[in-house]
């Protein structure tokens, strides 16, 4: 499953994940390999990252919106 988290400044965090946990404005989600189609806002929090390997990343935004769609995260942060 392959993830983008783009700011308007850059692309923080590309690559081919295993999951992820977003903090969702109604409750954290996560998300692993063929999820449904989603589009859903986020609030301030931490995404979690897992990648292949089992290493894990996390990343601090401010709010924004992630698309899943095909095995393919998009999401849109501050």
């Amino acid at each position: 499953m392959l993830i983008d988290i783009v700011t308007p400044d850059k692309n923080i965090f590309s690559g081919d994940i295993a999951s992820a946990v977003f903090p969702g404005t109604d409750g954290s989600f996560g998300v692993q390999e063929n999820h449904a189609a989603l589009v859903a806002t986020l609030k301030a929090g931490k995404i979690l990252v897992v990648d292949n390997a089992n290493k894990e990343q996390e990343f601090e935004v401010k709010g924004g919106v992630v698309e899943i769609n095909h095995n393919k995260i998009i999401v849109l942060a501050e």
